[in-house]
């Protein structure tokens, strides 16, 4: 399946659907219609119960440079309203992709400033190639990372924000997996197969068990383990024991052969090139 928007390329291989910024002639900047054809496309994906993970990339020489010249020059005389309702748009794009099912990969490549650290901070795993340039340079214009500041700060951890927000200084790949903003640093001729390498792991477990670890770490991360927190997931693993996937993985497993689920588990990564 084959998708192309006028922000958007969108493909789908298998069980994985594959979303790359498409304005490369800006570096893919945000702007109205990327924010609102990004909200559509993973609203519509939180609804398909086939799918088993997402691919956010970017076409061109940049994953995602911030946001875009134009919209920038047009916001400068909007209203405060105006500037409200626009702020909560980006903000609702952000939580829809956050919040999608299944696990999203980011493929960074390039530049990845300001909103772009969000998008890449909604993702669950984030793969960079060597020599990627990370910056939250809002400060520079006289603003603040906002709407991104919640999945920065998680991505980020509080002590590296609390640097490169404050500063707007620039850092790299390997400075980021330091922190753990990035989980895999590579070069461009591995970043394909190190993204499949992901994908093949993610497909061979339960698609509903993954949905559920997704849903699960997202649950507990930051929650203090109360008692009843410690009910709530033994409530959890409870549940899912019983359920014919649970019943599946743990026969197979006993009886050493594969899990029904494994038969649909093929998928590509179509290649790109990072630039």
């Amino acid at each position: 399946m084959t998708q192309d928007h006028n922000t958007l390329d969108i493909r789908r291989e298998g069980g994985v659907v594959h979303v790359y910024l498409n304005r490369p002639d800006v570096r893919n900047a945000f702007n109205d219609d990327v924010i609102a054809e990004l909200t559509h496309t993973f609203q519509q994906l939180a609804f398909d119960d086939s799918l088993r993970a997402v691919v956010l990339g970017g076409h061109g020489k940049a994953f995602c440079a911030g946001a875009d010249l134009g919209w920038m020059r047009a916001m400068a005389d909007y209203s405060w309203e105006d500037n409200r309702a626009d702020a909560q748009a980006l903000a609702d794009m952000l939580w829809t992709v956050y919040t999608c099912p299944v696990p999203v990969i980011a493929r960074l490549h390039g530049d990845c400033y300001a909103g772009g650290v969000g998008l890449a901070s909604v993702c669950d795993i984030r793969v960079g190639v060597t020599g990627v340039q990370l910056c939250l340079s809002e400060a520079k214009l006289g603003l603040m990372p906002g709407t991104i500041a919640p999945y920065v700060v998680r991505a980020m951890g509080e002590v590296a924000a609390k640097r490169y927000c404050v500063t707007a200084e620039r850092f790299d790949a390997d400075m980021a997996k330091g922190f753990g903003m990035l989980h895999e640093v590579v070069g461009a001729e591995q970043l394909d197969a190190t993204i499949q390498g992901l994908l093949d792991a993610i497909t061979a477990n339960g698609p509903k068990a993954t949905r559920a670890c997704k849903a699960l770490v997202q649950e507990v991360a930051g929650v203090a383990n109360t008692p009843a927190l410690r009910a709530r997931t033994a409530t959890l693993i409870a549940n899912i024991r019983a359920t014919d996937e649970g019943r599946e993985g743990v026969q197979s497993f006993l009886n050493k052969r594969k899990p029904n689920w494994r038969d649909d588990a093929a998928v590509s990564t179509p290649t790109r090139e990072a630039k």
